[in-house]
């Protein structure tokens, strides 16, 4: 089916799926949006407005568009056609397929498709995957998928393919070629909140000065975990995820490390670990960001304020709004629903300290013995500063959706 409309097409309605569809409503950018589900839902269409209608993290729909005193926002609501109207907005839900590549999306004049399922994340696939493939939605008639979450190549030796791209909107936004890519991936939260707190100190010091990195996110739950204790599923190497998300902290990993490294290609030479640690709320997470930077003799020392200076300036230069920078003293519930924010720095909590590491040069690779002989020492020593940097995130809605729904509209705008 051809049209004039801008059609958006949303693949899955979990968390960051429904929270798109609020985003999308809001912005008025598309005519239409289509919603597959794949499945039945509840006994009626009504069960899908009582879910869409109320938010147990950001309260009703009606309240986030219009204010605390809006009246509800859902009308005409049509259980033979799957369509109603969200705030002047039709939203059309397809409730039979869920393999990509059978997903009736040309005869509804779809062809861009955000991908939230979750499922669907290795590009190299075939569309015809008997498992589905994220493929398998450009076979069914779209021109670009969109996937809110990282790539993920299940073959050790696998390349990506040259029309997949992984981009986070602020830094490498532009390396989403229109007429190459048809698959773009818009990494994780922590991803884009981390890379958005290490790129001011790449630029500010250099690649170069960065000697090693580290972090630690302190995330929120996610549907991917059980809320009483069960029992793991065949296969399941993390146990701890099969423990009550309501009554822990849990360690778990994070691929941010690898990703980072895709959207920021300096940091693949730098020694970076990420690890994730899951606490019982339902949004709003922490960056630990730990940095170990080379002091130059001849420049200004690194102090905990050049640190938040850098920070400064770039939320000052940053018409997106994409970096914040804080004085106040912060906690999770604050940054909730905060808008286009990719992290807010919590300037209060930033910490330096400089130190003298020794290094001995015979333990270091491609120095000719020669060399090391005609030296009176080979022990040198090199003033390092360790700098740790506090940056929130709503890994929901604030951060991670918004900039998504940027990215689905730059996406639009080139078609």
């Amino acid at each position: 089916m051809k049209t004039d409309k801008r059609i958006l097409g949303i693949n899955g309605l979990g968390r960051i799926g429904k929270l798109t569809l609020w985003q999308s409503v809001y912005r008025k950018r598309f005519d239409e949006i289509v919603v597959n589900l794949g499945r039945q839902v509840g006994t009626s269409i009504g069960d899908i407005v009582h879910y869409l209608e109320r938010d147990s993290t950001y309260g009703h729909l009606s309240g986030f568009l219009h204010g605390y005193n809006a009246e509800a926002v859902i009308r005409d609501v049509d259980e033979a056609s799957g369509t109603m109207v969200v705030d002047g907005v039709t939203v059309r839900f397809l409730r039979t397929q869920r393999n990509p590549a059978a997903i009736e999306w040309a005869g509804h004049g779809v062809r861009l498709v955000v991908d939230t399922t979750g499922q669907f994340l290795d590009p190299s696939l075939p569309p015809e995957h008997p498992k589905g493939s994220v493929r398998g939605h450009l076979l069914a008639g779209v021109e670009k998928v969109v996937v809110s979450a990282p790539f993920k190549l299940a073959g050790k030796n696998t390349e990506m393919p040259d029309d997949a791209v992984t981009t986070v909107m602020g830094i490498n936004g532009d390396d989403y070629d229109p007429r190459i890519h048809a698959l773009i991936s818009n990494a994780s939260c922590t991803t884009t909140c981390l890379a958005h707190m290490i790129k001011p100190l790449l630029n500010h010091f250099g690649a170069d000065a960065l000697l090693s990195a580290s972090m630690a996110t302190i995330h929120a739950a996610t549907s991917s975990q059980d809320v009483l204790d069960t029992l793991p599923k065949a296969g399941k190497t993390d146990l701890r995820k099969s423990r009550s998300v309501m009554n822990n902290i849990i360690l778990t990993s994070t691929g941010a490390a690898k990703a980072l490294g895709l959207v920021i290609p300096d940091m693949r030479r730098i020694g970076f670990i990420a690890e994730s640690v899951r606490i019982p709320t339902t949004t709003g997470s922490l960056i630990i960001l730990v940095v170990n930077l080379q002091e130059k003799p001849e420049g200004p020392e690194i102090r905990r304020q050049m640190i938040n200076g850098i920070y400064q300036d770039t939320a000052d230069r940053d018409s997106a709004g994409y970096l914040r920078y804080s004085d106040q003293q912060n906690v999770s519930s604050d940054i909730i629903g905060m808008p286009k924010a990719a992290v807010v720095i919590e300037g209060n909590e930033t910490h330096t300290r400089t130190a003298t590491a020794a290094i001995n040069l015979s333990h270091a690779q491609g120095i000719p013995k020669e060399l090391l002989t005609a030296l009176p020492d080979t022990l040198i020593r090199v003033p390092i500063t360790q700098a740790v940097i506090y940056g929130w995130y709503d890994n929901e809605m604030g951060s991670y959706v918004n900039m998504l729904c940027d990215r689905i509209e730059s996406v639009a705008d080139h078609m």
